[in-house]
């Protein structure tokens, strides 16, 4: 779950909504990526091993806030990554190879358990294995796709972890949000207008995810959907 603190509440995110955002950005981005339709595939359902794992609030007994994707125990969350990428993998075997790197470089980078240690080797071999089947032209891409990936994942994160409307800061991705030789600054015109500067996108266009809201107590709030809309 992505968890946004407000002064007496929690928001709440599920994990596999924001990344159903971050394909929309990836759909409006006016410089296609090549394959098309699998790299998409890949930055809609990169976060589809968190839909178990978010059916309900959890929380963390020690923090008093429910648990978040920076804080879940690394076991049952490397198991899901796994579980999520083999789903991926009878879909598209591309897109599985994108999401499998994309959390290969997170557990890389963040974690620190032996389990997440297992799992970064078990994806490594994936890949190897996944590659074999994909084309020259297509395997050139993955670096470019996998950034890619990773910029759409940043600017969803970031309407998801700041309020809406405010200032904000770029998701802890090292560089801020940088793609192709551009920085991306998120700017919010109003509390639902969102433009990036430079534009990259094709034209205007929504987006909408989906929150739910609980108290410090623990009591539900109630849910709502973020509605807003990027200008160029």
């Amino acid at each position: 779950m992505i968890v946004r603190e407000t002064p007496g509440s929690f928001v709440i995110v599920r994990q596999h909504d924001h990344g159903l955002a971050s394909g929309v950005f990836a759909e409006h981005w006016a410089r296609k990526p090549y394959p098309l339709e699998p790299t998409l595939h890949a930055v809609s359902n990169h976060d589809v091993a968190w839909r178990d794992l978010d059916r309900e609030v959890r929380w963390n007994e020690e923090t008093g806030r429910p648990y978040a994707f920076t804080d879940y125990p690394p076991g049952p969350k490397v198991r899901a990554y796994a579980r999520g990428i083999d789903l991926l993998e009878r879909e598209h075997p591309y897109a599985a190879c994108l999401c499998s790197m994309h959390y290969e470089k997170l557990v890389r980078e963040f974690g620190s358990s032996e389990a997440e240690a297992q799992f970064a080797d078990a994806e490594a071999g994936r890949q190897a294995r996944l590659r074999d089947g994909i084309s020259g032209e297509e395997e050139d891409h993955l670096s470019r796709n996998l950034r890619f990936l990773r910029l759409c994942d940043g600017l969803s994160l970031f309407v998801c972890l700041n309020e809406p409307g405010g200032d904000g800061y770029p998701p802890p991705y090292p560089g801020g949000l940088r793609f192709d030789g551009d920085a991306f600054e998120p700017v919010w015109e109003d509390e639902s207008t969102l433009r990036l500067d430079p534009n990259p996108f094709s034209g205007p266009f929504g987006v909408e995810i989906p929150y739910e809201e609980v108290g410090k107590d623990r009591r539900p709030l109630g849910s709502g959907v973020l509605r807003f809309r990027v200008t160029c």
